[in-house]
């Protein structure tokens, strides 16, 4: 049995409880730059400050094309080294683990930011629209984009980086089966699909080192649970220190419910990959992990190794606090649509009632 409050060790990097902050994106907070601002530093300091133990920082554009909106945080040159640099040192103050989520739209990217482009031609989602399919050199190309963008990381202060592997874009469109139609040496077999990935693995551990954390946040279902994690497998086998399990593309697994209202079936898949991968690598779950109960009953009944929080922490950092040792907190009210979401932060009632108090 673990407790929120006990350390624990991915890779070589103690963390100091269980307690993690997923990576959600900050849309308007930067710049057509990329670059990290104020609002970007004070946002991360603030949940460091109330005792998260490990900050995923938002999804991170490794390419000026692979970004959500022109308001979207990258790390794709050197001139967004120092801006990261200023988020690491103020999380380390407060003993946080800092690890940044790279990642890359791709048949899913804004127009505004750059061409559609993934394993396949498929639709992108727009209007009358396929996706370039990337040939072999395109996804060295863009291998090295990730790479680079984690040895950014490396500089700025980050312990590790965390690839994007779910919710739909470039990682894990080349791991579906109805986004990657190839025949070659990225697709068909499940190594073959999780190739992609893996081999940005491989290669940010040779220019990175074997102490810097290698995180993938991967899909739980792919079109199901076995085949998603097979395909984690070939990311631990290509060094990966950390599982945090979410949701991909496809949904064709009936067994996957909600567990008597301690948990829904999206936090779920995390307790599945946490039972097969037991002992070997820490493994994460997220969703609707809205109270302190939730994230106890998680923990204490050996159900996942570290609980990920995300709308938890967004409507009050205090509630790292509330778990840990009872404070007051002002409770997530769960809105149907999140209205910390892109470009209302200020819409979100719990915040605005955690600010008033």
């Amino acid at each position: 049995m673990s407790k929120a409050s006990d350390p624990i060790q991915i890779n070589h990097t103690v963390v100091k409880n269980r307690l993690t902050m997923a990576p959600t994106v900050k849309f308007d907070y930067a710049g057509p730059d990329g670059k990290v601002t104020e609002k970007h530093i004070a946002h991360y300091r603030k949940r460091a400050a109330h005792g998260c133990g490990l900050i995923c920082v938002e999804a991170t554009a490794v390419t000026p094309g692979g970004r959500f909106a022109k308001n979207h945080m990258g790390l794709w040159e050197d001139a967004q080294i120092d801006g990261h640099k200023a988020i690491t040192e103020a999380c380390h103050e407060y003993g946080s683990v800092l690890l940044i989520q790279l990642n890359h739209t791709g048949i899913t990217a804004n127009p505004e930011c750059g061409p559609a482009i993934g394993p396949s031609a498929v639709e992108t989602g727009y209007p009358n629209t396929l996706s370039q399919a990337m040939s072999i050199d395109e996804i060295h190309e863009m291998q090295d984009h990730f790479v680079q963008a984690a040895i950014r990381a490396k500089k700025a202060g980050y312990d590790g980086v965390q690839l994007h592997g779910c919710h739909g874009y470039l990682i894990n469109q080349f791991i579906s089966k109805k986004t990657n139609l190839r025949t070659d040496a990225y697709g068909g077999s499940d190594a073959n699909r999780a190739r992609f990935g893996a081999e940005i693995l491989q290669a940010i551990r040779q220019e990175c080192g074997r102490d810097f954390i290698l995180s993938v946040r991967t899909a739980g279902i792919e079109p199901d649970v076995a085949t998603a994690i097979r395909i984690a497998e070939e990311y631990v086998k290509a060094g990966c220190d950390y599982l945090q399990v979410s949701t991909g593309i496809e949904w064709e697994e009936p067994t996957v419910q909600d567990e008597e209202g301690h948990y829904n079936k999206f936090c779920s898949l995390g307790v599945r990959f946490h039972e097969h991968f037991k002992g070997r690598i820490p493994v994460s779950c997220v969703n609707g992990i809205n109270t302190p109960e939730q994230v106890q009953y998680l923990l204490e009944n050996d159900l996942t190794d570290t609980v990920d929080l995300g709308r938890a922490v967004l409507a009050d950092p205090a509630f790292c606090e509330a778990v840990l040792n009872g404070a007051l907190f002002v409770k997530c009210l769960d809105c149907p649509r999140c209205q910390y979401g892109p470009g209302m932060p200020h819409k979100c009632p719990a915040k605005l009632k955690m600010e008033k108090e």
